[in-house]
């Protein structure tokens, strides 16, 4: 096999750990049944060149829809869909901007041509032909609307048919200090779909985010690289009052500030006032236009479960994403397929693994559905539309797990907490964490927001406790400064891109700790009679307490 330019640097920072680094004998799983082999074969299989990187609505999707039916009915499954078959239909509408699309920035006049896909990146709304000419520019800071901490940058500003300029992140970043937001974590108000729902209820015709690396978590080319690829939505598609959003590279905002006399680390400091209001850029407008083609389709999630025992109707879920994203375009190797290797290929293979493990067992007492999304990648689509269309009770599902590896890793010391501080799971992962010989560390990068940018954020937002980890960095072999190289490298090449792809060197012994946590946990849950809750203070506390009728026994 001839491994992908960027692969193969990631490999070559796997197997070059130093010599004199300390290393010892990893630590033990216990006997789950947890197979690395198994997974590794998943992996291979899914993420392979037939299965097209499992883009929804693409060729891969059936492919992957067949093959995980068909792994869930071998081990013995039983299926878990819509109508006692293994599906839940999940109506999408594919967006497609089509070529030819242009945007540009005038300032006192004068043209500031952008490169859609280099320094811009463009997301049209709306079928058909969108056209925004000389759109003012608005500064609107970080785009906070949060009555519950007394923040909104709209407050008073017309924002009719203008365009908002905001900074990613939320204003607790790069503070140095909280001002309300949860301090270096993201907050959700920090989210750019948030940002993005806020400038439309104050009516603003479109968005711009500035993008700067450690405040959005990802380089600029992960965006540009994506610029033309399809969005999607879940059906019916309403039009929509904002007509577009949209990144502009750091180095195409610093100058247009500078143009307009202003710098961006004082408008930062004016935006951490929650007495902050969005201005105009004075003689900046916009220019934008593009067609985009709306097509109707249908994708599917994957559903299996290994019924209760004694309280069927009683529910543990694990959850991962199917997807990737697909075939687009080749990249500088000639690559079109984003095979999607790690990203999910592992975190399924994972979910099938502890499918089996839970089939290989005696009957837990609560019924236990293992459930494979679609369209994950394209806002978490599929885990969306199930939480609003619920196949088993949302009150009485007890926990919601979470398979979305970020690396696939050898061996280590630890497991990432991602989220931490808002449930008691977490008390029972760091126990179970403990027993398996593994420490819980929280997530080194809280300003990613990683909490909710995976599939169990549509159950945490509706009340059902979630929990979100991974393996740890802390490698047996390397400690932790090798394995921040192996995530550093992927993060900067391979994330989203079609490098994303199989290495037949990987063990997957990272991957198996993480499935025997995941896996111990649940069936602990899963023959308990308790109810995992949200901690004092969390915003979904509210809405499971909401149906606490429901679970009385």
């Amino acid at each position: 096999m001839n491994l992908h330019p960027h692969l193969l640097a990631i490999t070559l920072a796997l197997y070059s750990s130093p010599l004199s680094a300390q290393t010892s004998a990893p630590p033990q799983p216990p006997a789950t049944g947890i197979s690395a082999e198994r997974i590794k074969e998943d992996v291979r299989n899914l993420s392979s060149d037939e299965f097209l990187g499992r883009g929804p609505g693409e060729f891969g999707d059936e492919k992957t829809v067949a093959y995980l039916a068909g792994v869930f009915e071998k081990a013995g499954l039983e299926p878990a869909g819509e109508n006692g078959s293994w599906f839940q239909d999940v109506p999408l509408v594919r967006l497609a901007r089509q070529p030819g699309a242009t945007m540009s920035l005038q300032l006192n006049g004068k043209t500031i041509p952008l490169a859609l896909g280099r320094n811009a990146t463009l997301g049209l709304r709306n079928p058909e032909r969108t056209t925004v000419t000389d759109a003012p520019l608005v500064f609107a800071g970080y785009g906070i609307v949060d009555p519950a901490r007394g923040w909104n940058a709209y407050e008073g500003v017309d924002m009719t048919g203008k365009i908002a300029v905001v900074l990613a992140n939320d204003p607790d970043f790069e503070a140095g200090r909280d001002l309300g937001f949860e301090g270096r974590r993201m907050s959700y108000s920090g989210r750019v779909g948030v940002k993005f729902e806020a400038a439309t209820k104050a009516g603003a015709a479109g968005v711009l985010v500035i993008h700067e690396e450690a405040a959005a978590s990802y380089p600029f080319s992960q965006l540009a690289s994506g610029d033309a690829l399809p969005a999607f939505t879940l059906a019916p598609l309403n039009p929509s009052a904002l007509k577009f959003s949209g990144w502009l590279a750091s180095e195409v905002a610093l100058d247009l500030l500078k143009k307009s006399k202003l710098t961006l680390p004082a408008l930062k400091t004016r935006a951490r006032d929650p007495g902050f209001r969005a201005f105009p850029l004075e003689g900046a407008t916009l220019s934008a236009s593009g067609d985009l083609e709306a097509t109707p389709l249908v994708s599917r999630n994957v559903l299996a479960k290994r019924t209760g025992a004694s309280r069927p109707n009683e529910f543990i879920l694990y959850g991962a994403h199917w997807d990737a994203n697909g075939h687009t375009a080749p990249d500088k190797a000639g690559d079109a397929i984003r095979n999607g290797a790690v990203d999910n290929a592992t975190g399924t293979a994972e979910l099938l693994e502890i499918a089996r493990a839970f089939q290989a067992g005696e009957p837990p007492a609560r019924t236990v559905v293992f459930a494979a999304w679609t369209a994950e990648e394209k806002g978490l689509l599929g885990a969306d539309y199930y939480a609003a269309h619920p196949l088993y009770p949302m009150a009485t599902t007890a926990a919601v797990i979470n398979l979305d590896p970020h690396v696939v890793l050898p061996a280590a010391r630890d497991v990432e907490l991602i989220g931490g501080g808002r449930t008691t799971l977490e008390e029972d992962f760091a126990r179970i964490a403990k027993a398996q010989g593994l420490r819980v560390t929280p997530e080194p990068n809280p300003e990613a927001g990683w909490y909710f940018r995976s599939d169990h954020f549509p159950f945490a937002r509706r009340g059902v406790p979630a929990l979100a980890f991974r393996a740890g960095r802390d490698l047996v072999d390397g400690g932790t400064a090798a394995g921040n190289r192996i995530v550093a490298a992927y993060n900067k090449d391979c994330y989203h891109q079609p490098c994303d792809e199989f290495n037949p060197r990987w063990t997957f012994a990272g991957t198996v700790q993480e499935a025997s946590v995941a896996f111990a946990l649940g069936r602990e849950l899963a023959n308990s009679e308790v109810w995992p809750t949200w901690r004092d203070g969390n915003e979904f506390k509210p809405l499971r307490e909401e149906t606490n009728a429901a679970r009385l026994r």
